[in-house]
């Protein structure tokens, strides 16, 4: 299981003050310095948190990036452009904090087909981010995804409330019924250094995408601790 480090919210510091502190590009510096597989960042339509220049920047350092984006034709331009090591397709409204669930694969199987296939070509790997429900699974597959990405949202609310054997469940057998039907399996959203140790019952997960955890906790020891503690709890 490796682990993939979200970055977006050392930018959303960053842009709170409209300056160049905390510098991103230092951060992913300090971060790519450990074992870990990629940095994830969004780019939102609304950016605001990650910025464009901020993908060119991370890309020269030659670091694998993981990128977050809306199926939308502004932001497929950017990925064909940089070339990612993955994208992963989320659903997006404008109002919300942060990614509230699963994309809707099944609802729009045919137009997400043809909008994958240039970044496929492209020899990129493509995630969707589902909610751990087969109907989306087989979705992801019929449109040859790489990967799916469980939202973990819901467990690790359950969690939080010391209910969440059901939810943890759930995410067993997607997994499994995933892998099943030839995808490959991350998992992401809410995870933290204390109920992550649960994801390492679930073999077939590959990739944890972990950003806001992450980021609270070096706030306290620093970028460099907070990644190298989150690495020996799924290791």
């Amino acid at each position: 299981m490796k682990l993939g480090v979200n970055i977006d919210h050392i930018a959303t510091l960053r842009n709170a003050r409209g300056g160049i502190e905390p510098n991103l590009v230092e951060a992913a510096k300090i971060i790519l310095k450990e074992d870990i597989l990629a940095l994830t960042m969004h780019l939102r339509e609304d950016r605001r948190h990650i910025k464009d220049k901020d993908l060119y920047d991370i890309k020269e350092l030659g670091a694998k990036i993981n990128l977050e984006m809306a199926a939308t034709s502004e932001i497929q331009k950017i990925a064909l452009d940089i070339v990612p090591y993955s994208v992963c397709i989320v659903p997006e409204r404008r109002l919300e904090i942060t990614t509230e669930g699963g994309l809707d694969v099944f609802g729009q199987k045919e137009k997400l087909k043809e909008f994958i296939k240039p970044l496929k070509d492209k020899g990129i790997k493509v995630s969707m981010f589902i909610d751990p429900n087969k109907e989306q699974i087989e979705a992801s597959s019929y449109i040859e995804a790489d990967y799916i990405e469980m939202h973990t949202g819901c467990f690790s609310r359950a969690f939080d409330s010391n209910d969440w054997s059901e939810e943890l469940d759930k995410l067993k057998q997607s997994a499994t019924y995933a892998e099943k039907l030839g995808l490959k399996v991350n998992a992401g959203h809410g995870l933290n250094y204390k109920n992550v140790y649960l994801m390492k019952e679930i073999k077939e997960i590959s990739e944890l995408n972990i950003g806001h955890s992450i980021i609270s906790r070096a706030v306290f020891v620093g970028i460099e601790k907070a990644v190298n503690e989150m690495l020996e709890l799924i290791k």
